[in-house]
């Protein structure tokens, strides 16, 4: 699968999902690393990426006002670190990557919520 994930996203992560054999950029390796919340989702969704957050503002862009699309948000501290990575893999294996970008996937420790976008048909 294809990721961008935002700055807030701990480099674990990033090494995580890389050893899984994903391709990961990050925003600050696009230059993106001050940009706009509504910059970031138009880049993943224009390069076809599934979004990578702990920023819980792309909730509101996504539902609200309709930007971007394929948003994973992960609610995770230092401290549960594994068992996000845990529940996040299980996303990962659950769904293909189609359906991740047209949904908004919540991960937290030991559990996930996925919610569809309606509208969305990338």
């Amino acid at each position: 699968m294809k990721f961008l994930t935002d700055q807030d996203v701990y480099a674990i992560t990033v090494r995580f999902l890389m050893e899984l054999g994903h391709d990961v950029i990050t925003a600050s390796e696009i230059g993106l690393s001050q940009a706009d919340d509504s910059d970031l989702l138009k880049t993943a969704c224009d390069q076809n990426r599934i979004f990578i957050t702990r920023d819980r503002d792309f909730g509101g862009l996504v539902f609200v006002e309709k930007l971007g699309s394929g948003v994973i948000y992960l609610r995770m501290l230092p401290s549960t670190i594994d068992s996000i990575h845990k529940a996040m893999k299980r996303v990962l294996n659950e769904y293909s990557e189609e359906d991740l970008r047209k949904a908004f996937v919540v991960v937290e420790a030991g559990r996930y919520r996925y919610r569809r976008i309606k509208g969305v048909t990338n």
